[in-house]
């Protein structure tokens, strides 16, 4: 995609910190880190969203991630680790391409990734994890 920052990064038309490349995955540190290490790891085929790709894409996404993720705890040190991936604005995603965050977390750091918390009883349970199952056929 012309204006994407990401495929720029991808096709090298844009200087990233660069941590890791393969054939279908790059990653790179955060310009906008919220901690030391903070590093965003995106396919280099541009989907909006990991709704747009393919599972074996998905594992190469979630492969690359876990390899860099270790090397960041390893070499990092942070007390703990949140990976995460938004998907559309009210998620939270702010570049239109699917990438997942590594954020290395210390203790005290001051971030809280709390949310509130929803009651539903078990009939309400039931009947969500049902719609989702015939969703999924």
């Amino acid at each position: 995609m012309d204006d994407c920052i990401f495929c720029k990064i991808a096709e090298k038309k844009i200087p990233s910190k660069f941590i890791y490349e393969d054939k279908t995955t790059m990653a790179f540190l955060d310009i906008n880190p919220g901690a030391p290490g903070h590093a965003l790891i995106i396919p280099k085929k541009h989907y909006e969203t990991i709704f747009e790709m393919p599972e074996s894409e998905v594992s190469d996404l979630f492969r690359t991630t876990v390899k860099v993720a270790k090397a960041i705890d390893k070499i990092i040190g942070p007390d703990g680790v949140n990976i995460f991936q938004n998907n559309k604005t009210a998620a939270g995603q702010l570049v239109n391409h699917a990438h997942v965050h590594i954020f290395p977390r210390f203790h005290g750091d001051g971030i809280d990734f709390k949310w509130r918390r929803v009651v539903l009883d078990d009939d309400d349970l039931d009947n969500i994890a049902r719609k989702i199952r015939v969703g999924m056929e």
